[in-house]
């Protein structure tokens, strides 16, 4: 069997010529006899025309078609009658008139129409293989490998290598939860699916690669979301002696590469450059959507010696007081205030301080307790006017911080509804997020962790703060945001050995054993040699939904796992027979036969 064109190839050029084509059903017609299908492939769609005065047993066999059917057809390109045209396909102009036509397979009723949005997920992804079928999904596996190509070539003219690192790796359980893998040769002894291929790709570094660039397999054993996937592709790079400035010029050119490939959309380069510190200040985040407003205000000062106590008595202990004007928003209802304030709960405040203005009047159980020069520093910075809603954040500065810049994105969402705010999906909002805090408290852990990763360099200026002020001490951390999201994340690491060790012994105050069982071969191997490096991980997944406008990254990926983990297509995760656990040593109790 051969095809000659693709269903989504013939124009009204090709009139006139005979032709092959293959592919699935995607509707049939029946116009008094007379009977029409759309027949589809991954290109698009050909209106075939059966006519049993032309032809009568191509027409007679063309009534036993239906849905998904494989079918080839021979025939003739000839253009649609007047008043049949059809603008918003491709080939909307011609239509074949069939002469051959053969049932390659035939094919059961599909469970849910391939031509309607909202069909339950779980179904779509039980039968992922019909799913992919519909003209969005094949556009986007379409618009993944047009990308991918993309980087490549880019990054190829870059003077990148593409080099594979290992997927068996050994764990390293301080970041996120791991995929462990039995060894059969060694009894008792694990590997680790890499979450990233950080180390690996610093070894390169010090080994003369230079510039390595790798489209990479990662998996975590996370809790999962729409971002989220057990298993996802990153553009990993990582390139040596350089500094932050280079980093961005090469990640700005492939954005602007990829977005100009599959999208035929010009990015502005360079992106602008936030510091952590102004963005958690100003939108309460540090991978702020800056399309709208809705900006953070301090109030720490007005409210210091406020007699509302429960402002005073954070400022007294060294936290902030916060607001933002979510302006025309005082039409909120009662079950919308709540949500807001069960929003902040959740992320460890004790409520949510709000004030509306209507009919003239602050109407909030807290007003009373305000005096005229703490309402004259709202009004004025806030810009308050009537309808408008002030929502408060008052603890220490991260926490206040964090809770409103959740609270100002669900108003963002409740503003865009009332259609008083807009969201521009076509407004391409890249900025470099910069100066994160090298390190960090958790209150998981009784030392200091790294903000990023514990390969992380210090900002050059800051390294006399290392001993005596850790965490006033700057990253060389930079994350790229577009839009609220955050696409990837890296830095300029620590290339000499013996400052590795300090940062995991002296700062992070990890365990002499713990060093060396886990990062001794990094630390030895800075000693020989390496030369200044850094390098950057860009979510592929996360940035093709951007690009395509897809919610989920599920709809970016051909065969995803659902928000539970798992594969219900083939059922995996699976249980495992007792004979196969034994094989590679591990024990499990509670299994038939163990």
């Amino acid at each position: 069997m051969k095809r000659s064109h693709s269903c989504g190839a013939l124009r009204a050029k090709d009139a006139g010529q005979e032709v092959w084509l293959a592919g699935w059903v995607a509707g049939r017609r029946d116009h008094g006899g007379v009977i029409f299908i759309d027949l589809r492939d991954r290109e698009g769609i050909t209106q075939v025309v059966f006519n049993p005065s032309l032809h009568p047993k191509i027409a007679e066999l063309a009534h036993t078609l239906r849905s998904e059917f494989v079918i080839s057809v021979a025939g003739k390109v000839t253009p649609r009658p007047e008043g049949t045209k059809n603008s918003s396909l491709g080939t909307g102009e011609v239509e074949v008139v069939a002469t051959e036509l053969g049932i390659l397979n035939p094919s059961e009723t599909p469970p849910f129409p391939l031509d309607e949005e909202g069909v339950n997920e779980d179904l779509r992804l039980r039968y992922r293989y019909l799913d992919l079928r519909r003209p969005a999904m094949a556009e986007a596996l379409r618009a993944r490998h047009r990308a991918a190509l993309a980087i490549r070539h880019y990054l190829d003219r870059q003077g990148f290598l593409e080099i594979e690192t290992p997927v068996l790796f050994k764990s390293t359980p301080e970041g996120a939860r791991e995929y462990l893998v039995p060894s059969r040769l060694n009894p008792g002894k694990f590997y680790a699916l890499p979450q990233s291929p950080q180390q690996f790709k610093q070894l390169l570094m010090v080994a003369g690669a230079e510039k390595y660039f790798q489209i990479a397999r990662c998996f975590r054993d996370e809790d999962l979301r729409a971002d989220r996937q057990p298993e996802f592709t990153q553009i990993d790079l990582e390139m040596s002696f350089i500094n932050r400035e280079d980093i961005y010029a090469v990640i700005e050119g492939l954005v602007k590469s990829v977005w100009k490939e599959v999208r035929g959309v010009e990015v502005k380069t360079p992106f602008p450059r936030v510091t952590f510190q102004e963005a958690m200040n100003t939108y309460g985040t540090d991978k702020p959507d800056r399309r709208y407003g809705l900006s953070l205000a301090d109030f720490t000062e007005t409210f210091r010696n406020s007699s509302f106590k429960v402002f005073q008595s954070v400022v007294a202990s060294g936290g902030v007081v916060k607001a933002f004007n979510a302006k025309g928003l005082a039409e909120i209802t009662t079950g919308q205030i709540e949500e807001l304030t069960n929003l902040a709960k959740a992320h460890g405040a004790k409520g949510l301080a709000w004030i509306k203005v209507e009919g003239g009047e602050w109407k909030s159980p807290i007003v009373k307790f305000f005096n005229e020069a703490e309402k004259k520093a709202l009004t004025e910075k806030l810009e308050i006017t009537e309808g408008d809603l002030i929502l408060f954040g008052a603890d220490q500065w991260t926490a206040a911080c964090e809770v409103l810049g959740l609270v100002r994105i669900r108003c963002a969402e409740y503003l865009e509804k009332l259609g008083k705010l807009k969201r521009d999906p076509a407004k391409l909002d890249f900025h470099w997020v910069i100066d994160f805090p090298l390190l960090r408290k958790d209150p998981e852990h009784p030392n200091l962790v790294s903000s990023h990763h514990p390969f992380t360099a210090p900002v050059e200026e800051d390294l006399p703060l290392l001993d005596k002020e850790p965490q006033k001490v700057r990253g060389q951390h930079y994350d790229l945001v577009l839009n609220g999201v955050e696409l990837g994340g890296g830095s300029i690491r620590i290339h000499r050995g013996e400052v590795q060790d300090k940062l995991f012994r002296e700062i992070l105050r990890l365990p002499g054993e713990i060093v060396t069982s886990r990062f001794g071969y990094m630390v030895e191997a800075l000693k020989f040699g390496a030369p200044p490096h850094g390098g950057i991980a860009l979510g592929f997944d996360r940035l093709m939904a951007l690009l395509l406008g897809h919610e989920s990254i599920r709809d970016v990926i051909a065969f995803p796992k659902n928000a539970r983990g798992q594969d219900v297509m083939s059922g995996a995760p699976a249980e495992v027979n007792p004979r196969q656990l034994r094989e590679v040593h591990v024990k499990a109790e509670g299994l038939p036969g163990a």
